[in-house]
């Protein structure tokens, strides 16, 4: 299933197809921003900006997954997407518990009151949205097909007209990206817009490159991004100070020696590059907010670095990468082009914590102040 699935969305090329979608999503999110500055005491501040980040990932993955719109950014959500928004909810806040559930025998489950079955219905509540909203798409197909017109479209499209996957494969992969694409995009951007506002010298710096390579509104594309690349340096940055996955787990294929110790075949290893991240012999200063430790000096010049890999690394990495980091350049930019992000006299100090995933502990307050 992977491997038909990457042909569509794991090189650059195949997801900047989709800037014109992504960035329709965008401007979306950036009336909602004036709208919320709109009812703030001060004019500028917008409390929780997990909630809207949350709102934004949803629709620009379910964008490009499902080729529809679902309406997480109007003023009143379609109640399909609210019942959606629940079952997420439920799922994660079931997570640790139902994972030592799923450690108890079988025949007892039954007998576990609550977390088992709430778990349960939650994922049976994603899979029924994914089912929803893809066989829509399929009759829409059809509909297309059965008077003789050619059909093109996106991902959902090819993978109906391949008929690589079945049904019930394409139901499973659409309703695992999606999910997997909503917090972790959503959480990343919260710790960079947070990051930004309490460092205001490396917002400048990257404004400043915006402007100077790409100008004070021009509605960038993903051929923009490489001009750029404080940009992605911001990303990786906040990645590493801030794993939404805070760590890495594989299953050892044969007999290894690392660092003198055997590790037989079969044997799960587990790295926590959250804990590598911070470590100064990988990265100098490294409790500090640095992006410009990502640019590279030069053509022949490299700073790859397994001190941090969130988005894993080789044929296992993150088959959904393309897609988050389309979503969270484009946005950045046009966040930037519009607002000065600054902190507010809500904001405090936010750390991390683990909740299956890496989390803001709290929600994040700023202040979204316009251009001058």
């Amino acid at each position: 299933m992977r491997s038909v699935l990457r042909q569509r969305i794991l090189k650059p090329k195949d997801v900047a197809i989709y800037s014109g979608e992504v960035n329709q999503v965008i401007n979306d999110l950036i009336k909602r921003i004036y709208l919320l500055r709109s009812q703030a005491e001060d004019g500028e501040t917008v409390t929780n900006v997990n909630d809207l980040f949350f709102k934004y990932s949803m629709e620009g993955v379910a964008t490009i997954l499902y080729e529809s719109r679902l309406g997480c950014l109007e003023n009143n959500v379609p109640q399909l997407t609210v019942e959606y928004i629940e079952a997420l909810e439920l799922m994660f806040s079931m997570f640790k518990t139902s994972m030592y559930a799923g450690a108890i025998p079988r025949w007892l489950r039954p007998f576990i009151p609550k977390p088992w079955r709430e778990f349960c219905r939650s994922w049976d509540g994603l899979f029924k949205f994914s089912q929803i909203h893809v066989d829509s798409k399929l009759r829409d197909i059809q509909y297309q097909m059965d008077r003789g017109r050619r059909v093109s479209g996106g991902l959902l499209t090819y993978l109906f007209l391949s008929q690589a996957l079945t049904l019930q494969e394409i139901y499973a992969n659409v309703t695992e990206m999606l999910l997997a694409g909503v917090d972790t995009t959503s959480f990343t951007l919260s710790w960079t817009v947070y990051l930004l506002a309490r460092h205001p010298e490396v917002q400048q710096t990257v404004y400043q490159e915006i402007v100077r390579n790409l100008g004070e509104r021009h509605v960038p594309t993903a051929a923009d991004v490489p001009k750029v690349p404080l940009v992605r340096a911001l990303l990786k940055e906040t990645l590493r100070l801030f794993p939404v996955l805070p760590g890495n787990g594989r299953v050892t294929q044969e007999d290894l020696v690392i660092g003198g110790y055997l590790i037989p075949k079969g044997t799960q290893l587990a790295l926590c590059h959250y804990a590598t991240s911070y470590q100064d012999e990988n990265f100098p200063r490294a409790k500090e907010f640095r992006p410009e430790r990502w640019l590279r000096k030069g053509d022949l010049d490299r700073v790859d670095n397994f001190g941090s890999i969130p988005f894993g690394h080789g044929v296992r990495s993150c088959i959904g990468r393309r897609i988050a980091e389309l979503e969270i350049h484009l946005v950045v930019i046009q966040l930037l082009q519009h607002f000065e992000i600054k902190t507010s006299s809500q904001t405090k100090a936010v750390h991390a914590k683990t909740h299956g995933l890496l989390t803001p502990g709290g929600p994040i307050h700023v202040r979204f102040v316009n251009r001058k």
